[in-house]
C-alpha cells in the first residue's frame, strides 16, 4: 500500500465485492488462475447469506450425479428451466449455467477445499413438469471442521439461530432424522447424544461449534479455498463507489479503518453483494405485498442493502425488474429469542407434515401446504383481501406438534413454554378457543378441519392435493402412510402460528451477459464489471425450480466470472 498525500492506494488484478459463495467462487477461481485477487467486505464477518443458507446447490448435468447412474443432457434441464422461466427465459445464460455447471463442481472439488454429497432422490419443486426430475440436481455442502480455519473461524458468519438447536447446526437428511426420532430409537438417541456432547465441547474451547454443516460448511469450505490461494479478504470495508475511466471500470474507493482507500483493478471489479433483501426501498418499489417496503421479513443478513445494485446503476448499469417475482419467497414466522431480540424462522418442511394445514384469517384453506415455499407464498398473496395484511396461520394438534416440531418449536422432550409465553405459538383447548386466540373466524375454522379430518383418516386430500406430488412426499413422514403428507388434526391442544412473506435471497438485480459481464441498459457490456449471485439478475426466471438454485448458479456464474475476467 503506498500513500499518495490525500488517499492510500492499492493495486491489485480483481477486486470481488463480498464473502458469499458468489464472491468467493469468483476470486478462487481467479486467484487458481495466477490473478492477483482482492476481496472486500462491508460486514464484520465474511460468508454474506451463504454462511446462513442450506447450503444445498442446483446443478443439473454433475459427475456427482452421474456417481450414482444418473446421466441426462443438458436439453432435459434446459427444457425444465425453459417451463419454469415462461417469458423470461435467457437462453443464452441458462446455457452458459449448464455447461460451466458442471465444470464448475470438477474443479472446486479437485482443485479446493470444497466438497459436496447428492442425495440419490431429492426431487425437483415441480418435477411432474417437462424436463423434471427426480433426483440428481440437488446437492449439498459436505460438513467441514472449523478448525481448518484457523484464527478465521472467529470471522465466519454465524448460522440462523432458528435453524440451529442449542446453536448446534444440524446436516440435511439422515441428521435431522436422527434428531426426530431421538426419543424412539436407541440408534437415533446415541447419535444425538454424541453429536451434542461434541458440541458442548467445542463451545467450552472455541466458543463455538466447529462442526460446520448446510451453508456454514459452504462459505467456510470457500474461505479455506481462498487462503490456501493467500487471497486477501478485507472485513468492514464497503465499496463507498466505483472508478470509472474511459467508459470502464477501474477499481472501487473503499472505506476501511476509517480511511479512503483507492484500489485499482487492473481486469475489473465483480459485485456480489447478495442483492436487496434489506433495501426498504427497492422492496416497495418491486414487493407488491410491501406497499411501505416493511411489510416484509427477510432472514437473510442485514447488510444485504443493494449496494452491488447501486454501484452497478452509478456506472451505466441496468437493474432487471420484470421478473414476474422480484424475490425467492419463503413463509416466515417471526419468534422472540431468549435475549429478547426478534428472529425469523423460515418455513421450510414443518408445512408438508402429516396434521398439519394452513388457514387464512377468514378460517380457510387456500394451498398445498406440502408445495414449496416459494409457490406457498404465491398462493398466500392471492387468498388475501386487499387492504389487509397478507399472513395465514399454520395449524397442528398436539401428537403432530410433538413428533415433528413446529416452526421454531422443537419436537418432544423439548419444552415449549417459551414459545407460548412470548406469543409465537398460540395454543386453544379447543378448535374454536385456539381461532379466539388467532384471530380467525371461529366457524369457518371449525368446519374447515372437519371438512379435512373426513378425508384426511384415508389420506387424501380431494381439495389441494397434498402429498400427490414427489416434493411434497420427500418433505413429508416415510414412515407415515398411506399419504406420507397427511394425518387428521384432531388430539387436543391445538396449536397456530402466524406466518408472513419473507425471501431467500433477491431475483431482480443486474442483467448480465452469459460472462457474467454487467450490461447498459441498451445490452452493451460495461468494461471491467462483472456481478454474480444475487446481485446478478436470476436466471430462473422468477421461479423456483429446486433445492439450491440460489446457490448454484452463484457457485457457477462466479465461476464464469473468474474464468472470464482471466481470460
Amino acid at each position: 500500500m503506498a500513500n499518495d498525500q490525500q488517499q492510500e492506494t492499492y493495486q491489485c488484478d480483481v477486486l470481488v465485492v463480498g464473502s458469499g459463495c458468489a464472491g468467493l467462487s469468483a476470486a478462487v477461481t481467479a486467484g487458481h488462475r495466477g490473478l492477483n485477487v482482492l476481496v472486500v467486505e462491508k460486514e464484520p464477518q465474511f460468508g454474506g447469506t451463504t454462511a446462513r443458507s442450506g447450503g444445498w446447490l442446483w446443478i443439473p448435468g454433475t459427475s456427482l450425479a452421474r456417481a450414482w447412474g444418473i446421466s441426462e443432457s443438458p436439453d432435459q434441464a434446459r427444457t425444465y428451466l425453459r417451463h419454469e422461466a415462461g417469458n423470461s427465459f435467457d437462453a443464452a445464460r441458462v446455457d452458459a449455467f449448464l455447461s460451466n455447471g458442471p465444470e464448475a463442481v470438477d474443479f472446486f472439488t479437485s482443485k479446493t477445499a470444497l466438497r459436496f454429497d447428492m442425495p440419490l432422490t431429492f426431487p425437483d419443486y415441480h418435477a411432474e413438469a417437462p424436463g423434471g426430475a427426480q433426483g440428481g440436481r440437488s446437492m449439498v455442502t459436505r460438513p467441514f471442521d472449523g478448525h481448518e480455519l484457523g484464527e478465521h473461524i472467529r470471522d465466519l458468519g454465524a448460522p440462523l439461530p432458528e435453524l440451529t438447536v442449542f446453536g448446534m447446526m444440524l446436516g440435511s437428511g439422515k441428521e435431522i432424522i436422527h434428531f426426530m426420532r431421538a426419543t424412539k430409537s436407541f440408534a437415533s438417541a446415541f447419535y444425538v447424544a454424541k453429536r451434542l456432547s461434541k458440541h458442548g465441547i467445542d463451545v467450552l474451547r472455541n466458543g463455538r461449534g466447529m462442526t460446520l454443516t448446510n451453508g456454514n460448511a459452504l462459505a467456510g469450505r470457500l474461505a479455506k479455498s481462498a487462503f490456501d490461494l493467500k487471497i486477501p479478504l478485507w472485513l468492514k470495508s464497503p465499496v463507498r463507489e466505483l472508478i470509472v475511466e474511459d467508459g470502464a471500470v477501474r477499481g472501487a474507493v473503499i472505506e476501511r479503518d476509517g480511511q479512503s482507500i483507492r484500489v485499482t483493478a487492473r481486469r475489473g471489479v465483480i459485485l456480489a453483494c447478495g442483492g436487496f433483501p434489506h433495501d426498504v426501498a427497492r422492496r416497495q418499489a418491486m414487493f407488491p405485498h410491501a406497499p411501505t417496503g416493511n411489510e416484509h421479513f427477510s432472514p437473510g443478513p442485514i447488510g444485504n442493502t443493494g449496494d452491488g445494485l447501486r454501484l452497478a446503476e452509478a456506472a451505466g448499469g441496468h437493474v432487471e425488474d420484470s421478473l414476474p417475482n422480484a424475490a425467492a419467497w419463503v413463509p416466515v414466522s417471526i419468534t422472540t429469542r431468549k435475549d429478547g431480540s426478534k428472529g425469523v424462522m423460515p418455513h421450510f418442511i414443518d408445512r408438508a407434515k402429516p396434521g398439519v394445514i394452513a388457514v387464512t384469517r377468514g378460517g380457510v384453506r387456500f394451498a398445498n401446504e406440502g408445495n414449496s415455499y416459494h409457490d406457498f407464498v404465491q398462493e398466500m398473496v392471492k387468498a388475501s383481501k386487499p387492504g389487509e395484511e397478507i399472513t395465514a396461520f399454520l395449524i397442528t394438534d398436539h401428537r403432530s406438534l410433538r413428533k415433528y416440531g413446529f416452526g421454531c418449536v422443537p419436537p418432544f422432550p423439548m419444552p415449549l413454554g417459551h414459545h407460548l409465553r412470548t406469543g409465537y405459538l398460540l395454543r386453544g383447548a379447543t378448535l374454536a378457543e385456539l381461532a379466539t386466540k388467532a384471530g380467525i373466524d371461529p366457524k369457518a375454522f371449525e368446519a374447515t378441519v372437519e371438512k379435512f379430518n373426513q378425508t384426511a383418516t384415508e389420506g387424501r386430500d380431494p381439495d389441494f392435493g397434498k402429498g400427490s406430488r414427489a416434493y411434497n412426499r420427500y418433505q413429508g413422514d416415510a414412515l407415515h402412510g398411506p399419504n406420507p403428507c397427511i394425518a387428521p388434526i384432531q388430539h387436543g391442544p391445538f396449536y397456530a402460528i402466524k406466518m408472513v412473506i419473507g425471501d431467500l435471497g433477491t431475483y431482480a438485480g443486474i442483467k448480465t451477459d452469459e460472462n457474467a459481464r454487467a450490461l447498459d441498459a441498451d445490452g452493451h457490456p460495461i468494461a471491467g464489471l462483472y456481478a454474480a449471485g444475487n446481485d446478478m439478475a436470476s436466471i430462473m426466471g422468477g421461479n423456483y425450480p429446486g433445492a439450491g438454485i440460489t446457490l448454484g448458479p452463484a457457485l457457477t456464474f462466479g465461476y464464469i466470472a473468474g474464468k472470464h475476467i482471466a481470460a
